[in-house]
């Protein structure tokens, strides 16, 4: 059986100063570990988990850069302000198998007792960074999530865009997720994620005929929202757009054999700029298809 694994780390901080996070804070957790990894890794290392250059040789066709082995997930810390003496944490998701992360991720994160966080570079100390399960219990080791279609069939389900959700293709961006479009992402981006950093490889997974199925599901509603936000790069004084759809959409046909590909994609993100934070995807309904989504 073909497994999709990662690690899910939980990142608990103590504010010495008061901490004030924008409205996209992922964004804001994503820069300050790039500043810090830059500060504290070896280049080797920097260049592996934050700068991954070169097209993959492995899994779809069509991506500049490989993506970045991790996504972080703090959407509960969206536009919060945190006390001096508070406890706040932060979810990484990383997808490195084959080389040790967590040393890395925390000597970066322990700098930020010095250098802060945020918008007006709040401190806070490390406590901890607990390895979680699937359903938030502590871990030794990686979380496992099987390809295998569930044997019930699963004629409708519905998804839920957790974080603004942006789709393109062809240098278009789609403003309805259509089944056939969201699912080849999802198999785009996980496929090439466990290509490159997995422990099994290239998944072994006919992308022609998976996507032909996929095209025959339809998207029969949806209740959408298009957020607007964007984000300017300190070091190149670039702005860049975070915007995407949020709410839900109900699909109908043959699902069953796409429901591990939408419990994967929870933890991996769909679309463009997953590693700040968007790109969010969670199974809503049924509940007989929902389990540890």
């Amino acid at each position: 059986m073909h497994l999709f694994e990662f690690y899910r780390f939980r990142c608990w901080f103590q504010a010495a100063d008061e901490v004030r996070f924008p409205a996209s804070s992922a964004n804001t957790v994503r820069g300050a570990f790039g500043k810090l990894l830059r500060d504290t890794a070896s280049a080797e290392t920097y260049n592996r988990l934050f700068e991954p250059h070169g097209a993959p040789r492995q899994g779809p066709s069509g991506l500049a850069d490989r993506p970045r082995p991790f996504v972080f997930r703090s959407a509960h810390l969206n536009a919060a302000i945190v006390a001096p003496g508070d406890r706040f944490f932060f979810d990484a998701h990383v997808f490195e198998l084959q080389h040790p992360v967590l040393p890395a991720l925390r000597a970066a994160f322990e700098r930020i007792a010095d250098a802060g966080l945020g918008p007006g570079r709040g401190r806070a100390r490390l406590l901890a960074i607990d390895t979680l399960d699937l359903n938030g219990r502590p871990s030794n080791g990686a979380c496992s999530l099987p390809f295998s279609a569930d044997p019930t069939p699963v004629r409708a389900l519905t998804v839920r865009f957790v974080t603004p959700t942006e789709l393109k293709a062809g240098g278009q961006v789609r403003e309805r997720p259509e089944f056939g479009f969201l699912l080849a992402r999802i198999r785009d981006r996980v496929a090439t994620l466990s290509a490159l950093y997995g422990s099994f490889g290239p998944l072994p997974v006919d992308f022609r005929e998976i996507g032909r199925r996929a095209s025959e599901v339809r998207l029969v509603r949806d209740c959408l929202t298009w957020e607007s936000a964007s984000r300017k790069s300190t070091r190149t004084g670039q702005t860049h757009p975070l915007g995407g759809f949020t709410g839900t959409a109900e699909y109908e046909g043959d699902l069953a054999e796409f429901v591990p590909w939408l419990r994967v994609a929870r933890w991996t993100g769909v679309g463009r700029q997953t590693v700040w934070g968007k790109g969010e995807v969670h199974i809503v309904a049924p509940p007989a298809v929902t389990g540890a989504n």
